[in-house]
């Protein structure tokens, strides 16, 4: 199994978060191959200061060539909010799973229609780069719970 976790983010040398990032892509592998895309380029980061609008856009056209393969599933504050064992169904019987992660301004609707579904962790704003490592850690769940592991009790 592969899951790609593809977001709308700066790269950069992240002292806090980057170990546990690497912790749960490392303790996934003996379920599935767990890697991170981070976009940012000068047109969303030129978007982000002409509009929210525009820089949805931008988070389309950058999101856009990665949604031919695989469970498209977008975080979205505004969905559903789903609990570790609905998680989990998501990532059963799938060969590849691609989740996504909006810039600052969230996504456009006909982004999210393309998705094959869209989740929430719920209403509170989370900083990208802590909403990535909340992501792993439930993504590690999942797939624990998907296979009888105890990691989940």
């Amino acid at each position: 199994m592969k899951i790609n976790v593809i977001i709308i983010d700066k790269k950069g040398k992240d002292q806090l978060y980057a170990p546990l990032i690497e912790h749960y892509k490392k303790i996934a592998k003996p379920f599935a191959k767990v890697e991170v895309i981070e976009l940012f380029d000068k047109e969303i980061a030129k978007a982000q200061d002409i509009s929210p609008e525009a820089a949805q856009r931008s988070y389309t056209r950058a999101l856009g060539k990665y949604l031919s393969g695989g469970v498209n599933i977008a975080l979205d504050p505004s969905s559903k909010e789903v609990d570790s064992f609905e998680f989990s169904k998501l990532l059963k019987d799938s060969v590849t799973v691609n989740f996504y992660i909006g810039g600052a301004y969230g996504f456009e609707r006909d982004f999210l229609s393309k998705c094959n579904k869209a989740v929430s962790f719920g209403k509170i704003t989370l900083s990208h780069k802590l909403v990535k490592v909340v992501l792993l850690e439930q993504i590690f769940r999942g797939l624990t719970i998907n296979n009888n592991h105890p990691y989940h009790k």
